[in-house]
C-alpha cells in the first residue's frame, strides 16, 4: 500500500491511498464511463463501486419480482382500484393523518 503520509492518512478527511493493480483492459473502461455517469474522476468512480460493495443494495427474491410483474400486469389491465375507491366502497372512514 502506498500512502500520502507517515501514518497512511491524508489531511483531506481520512483518506488513504492504495495502489492496486487492474487489466489496462478494465481501466480504459472506466476511463471512458465514469463521467458518463456523472463521477467527477475515476477514484470518485472507484470509491462509489467499493462502497456498493461493502454495502450492496437489497436483492429481491424471484418469488417477489414475479409478484411485482402480476401486480403490475393486473393494474394495466384495470383489475386494481385506488385506496381511496376501497375505502369508499368498503365505507372506512380514515382520519386524513392515516391515508
Amino acid at each position: 500500500m502506498s500512502t500520502d503520509t507517515d501514518d497512511g492518512r491524508n489531511d483531506d478527511g481520512g483518506t488513504t491511498k492504495i495502489d492496486v493493480r487492474v487489466p489496462t483492459a478494465m481501466v480504459d473502461a472506466i476511463d471512458e464511463e465514469f463521467a458518463r455517469r456523472g463521477y467527477t474522476s475515476r477514484s470518485e468512480a472507484i470509491r462509489d463501486a467499493l462502497r456498493d460493495w461493502l454495502n450492496p443494495s437489497v436483492q429481491l427474491s424471484e418469488e417477489t419480482l414475479a409478484d411485482l410483474q402480476e401486480s403490475w400486469a393486473q393494474r394495466e389491465a384495470g383489475e386494481t382500484i385506488s385506496l381511496d375507491d376501497a375505502l369508499d366502497r368498503y365505507d372506512v372512514d380514515v382520519d386524513d393523518d392515516q391515508a
